[in-house]
């Protein structure tokens, strides 16, 4: 006599596995009309974009978000900087002669960056010492519309590359400064004279003014190390300061 068999066990979950599937599916449907349909077209409504954009550029056929309008550049392309370095324009470098330079300075430069290559103003850098390739390269970009800055470029489109070569020698060729143009005065005499007075006193005890905080007096002489006179020199100069 046969034995009635039951049910085969792949057939008992079949109906999860479609309700699953029917789950999982509604889920991704669900996730495509929010973020390619819904979402981008109500979005790019309030910014005035049509809907077909959003939905194209949501899908990333078009460039630009579907939730604001894409802002159009026209100026031409440009690249970074359009000096190139060749044989030629080292051999310019090469002759150039900063007294050409200072006469061109004085007349187009000293106004912002000083006879001698320090600016009065922070507004404009100081020159002085700098690089005379990199002083060049930044006159010539000024000149190309590498770099844009409606003072600098019509004073560097009215030179040749010779005579900007010769105004950056002339600036390459001054001795560097303090880049503060508030510390370039020279110092009052009293400074002067205090480190380097000659004076063979026995040191005073410490000033319990002075000496507990060192680490506000850690850039300026150690007054609790000089001698008598200098100490009293040193005191009313600190107080004064």
């Amino acid at each position: 006599m046969a034995h009635a068999s039951g049910p085969e066990p792949h057939a008992l979950d079949r109906p999860w596995r479609v309700w699953a599937s029917i789950a999982v599916s509604a889920v991704a449907l669900a996730g495509v009309l929010l973020g390619v349909l819904i979402i981008p077209v109500v979005q790019g409504r309030s910014d005035g974009i049509d809907a077909y954009t959003a939905i194209c550029r949501a899908l990333g056929i078009l460039p630009g978000s579907p939730a604001r309008g894409q802002v159009s550049d026209r100026t031409p392309p440009t690249p970074v900087s359009q000096v190139v370095w060749t044989p030629a324009l080292l051999q310019i470098l090469a002759d150039a002669r900063p007294e050409r330079g200072l006469a061109k300075a004085q007349e187009v430069c000293v106004a912002c960056h000083g006879e001698q290559g320090v600016s009065a103003s922070p507004e404009y850098p100081h020159l002085a010492g700098q690089s005379g390739a990199a002083i060049y390269k930044q006159l010539n970009d000024y000149r190309t519309g590498s770099r844009t800055n409606q003072l600098m470029t019509d004073i560097a489109k009215a030179l040749d590359e010779a005579t900007l070569a010769d105004v950056a020698a002339y600036y390459a060729a001054q001795p560097k400064r303090n880049p503060n143009p508030a510390t370039l005065a020279d110092s009052p005499p009293e400074i002067v004279r205090v480190p380097f007075a000659n004076d063979e006193s026995p040191p005073l005890p410490s000033s319990p003014t002075l000496c507990r905080r060192p680490q506000r007096f850690a850039t300026r002489p150690d007054p609790c190390a000089l001698p008598r006179r200098q100490r009293r020199g040193q005191n009313q100069l600190i107080v004064r300061w």
